[in-house]
């Protein structure tokens, strides 16, 4: 991917870079001096969908091995305004968070559990050689009420948690039985229950 260093700073300039298709965005990191570029949106925007995280950017002319680090989006999140690139060797561990992708029906779904995935990435910290565009985890042994915890992934090659290895996945259990209104045929009144999943909380909405 290519960018080139970018001399024109300000908010007119970077409208200029938008009508162009290119964005604005900086290189940094390893103890050589930050450099702000320009870079081509679509391409960044491509990269970014496919759940890449390593980019090999010529700079005007010198190649070099960049994170990314942080994108950053307009208001309703459709445009990417700006992006931090971070230069790291590919044998440096860096963290990064990936996204979790659960594979396969559980078995505890069949008995009238439902899936609920707790948590839809991880945090590692990977050779950045390895970083993986996401983690895949087959869930066809969950049974009901069983849970999966982040331990039980399977990470990438020299790749540990960062954070609790204890912290809850996803789980398979059935959902709490719903109350339906209730009217007292003596009355005019009318008494509602309403209950979340699992929660014991009780409103009551009296009418008449």
């Amino acid at each position: 991917m290519k960018a080139t260093t970018r001399t024109d700073i300000g908010t007119n300039k970077v409208k200029f870079l938008r009508r162009k298709g290119l964005i604005p965005g900086i290189i940094y990191g390893h103890g050589e001096a930050t450099i702000p570029i320009t870079i081509n949106e679509h391409e960044v925007e491509l990269a970014i969908q496919h759940g890449e995280r390593m980019l090999d950017i010529d700079l005007d002319g010198q190649s070099n091995s960049v994170l990314i680090k942080d994108v950053q989006y307009d208001t309703f999140e459709h445009e990417v305004l700006h992006v931090d690139l971070m230069r790291v060797d590919m044998n440096e561990e860096v963290e990064v968070t990936v996204a979790v992708h659960l594979v396969g029906t559980p078995a505890g779904v069949q008995k009238g559990g439902v899936l609920q995935q707790l948590l839809p990435e991880v945090t590692i910290a990977v050779p950045a050689k390895n970083i993986p565009e996401e983690i895949r985890l087959l869930i066809t042994g969950l049974e009901l009420d069983g849970r999966i915890l982040l331990s039980d992934l399977e990470l990438p090659e020299g790749a540990k948690l960062v954070g609790s290895a204890d912290a809850i996945l996803c789980t398979c259990a059935e959902l709490a039985e719903e109350i339906e209104p209730v009217e007292d045929e003596d009355s005019d009144d009318v008494r509602t229950v309403d209950r979340g999943l699992g929660g014991s909380g009780r409103t009551e909405a009296l009418c008449g």
